[in-house]
């Protein structure tokens, strides 16, 4: 079974077609998906907006909370899904408190195991070496120390945020592995943390690799 990561942009839960794209990947009849909102502090009404988006379709979601932490388990609760989501939020804080928890070494070992992982911004950010956020402030900058179960950095909202494009560019100047930008509904899929293909929700939506000699369109293909 391939290890499997999907990266979206922004906006995951706003397009059911990328959920769906997800769940497939799973071959099963019900998988089980996880929602983790770490990154919003476990936010009550972004939770209930992962349980409205998978209302009516066919998986078994459930979510892991931190802050108010109810699971003893984690890693037995991490290891048992067919798919791992991670919604948005502050990355920086979102990493430390999973490191704190364990929740780290779960994915790590889910992820070697078969379990896909999935998010957008903060999720999409976390499984790359490095980034860019605005954990740390509003004008946006790098965080350095993502999971690295991917090789370079993430830029997500490239199209939703309009200093993400020139942070990205001058961060990279500036000595930041370069890597991939998406723009919110794009979700890029890595199989055995090589680039499979990137599938967009929304007709305009695009996807770049981004080094220092530019930007590098990349191949989007449509999903209905």
């Amino acid at each position: 079974m391939p290890r499997r990561i999907v990266a979206c942009g922004g906006e995951q839960l706003s397009f059911p077609a990328l959920t769906r794209y997800v769940l497939e990947l799973t071959a099963k009849p019900r998988p089980k998906i996880l929602f983790v909102p770490t990154a919003s502090g476990d936010d009550a009404a972004y939770l209930l907006s992962f349980y409205q988006a998978l209302a009516g379709v066919a998986c078994e979601p459930s979510a892991l909370l931190l802050f108010n932490r109810t699971v003893d388990d984690i890693d037995g609760l991490v290891r048992s899904q067919d798919v791992v989501m991670v919604g948005g939020g502050n990355t920086a804080n979102m990493l430390a408190i999973w490191r704190l928890h364990g929740v780290e070494d779960a994915l790590r070992i889910a992820y070697r195991e078969g379990t896909i992982l999935t998010g957008w911004s903060a999720g999409c950010i976390c499984w790359f070496e490095a980034g860019i956020t605005d954990s740390f402030t509003l004008e946006l900058g790098p965080l350095r120390d993502g999971l690295r179960l991917l090789e370079g950095s993430a830029c997500p909202h490239y199209d939703s945020q309009e200093r993400r494009r020139p942070v990205y560019a001058r961060e990279i100047a500036a000595g930041l592995s370069g890597g991939i930008a998406l723009d919110d509904g794009v979700a890029a899929r890595y199989e055995d943390e090589r680039l499979a293909e990137i599938v967009s929700a929304p007709k305009e939506g695009r996807a770049f690799r981004v080094d220092a000699s530019g930007e590098h369109p990349l191949e989007v293909r449509v999903i209905a």
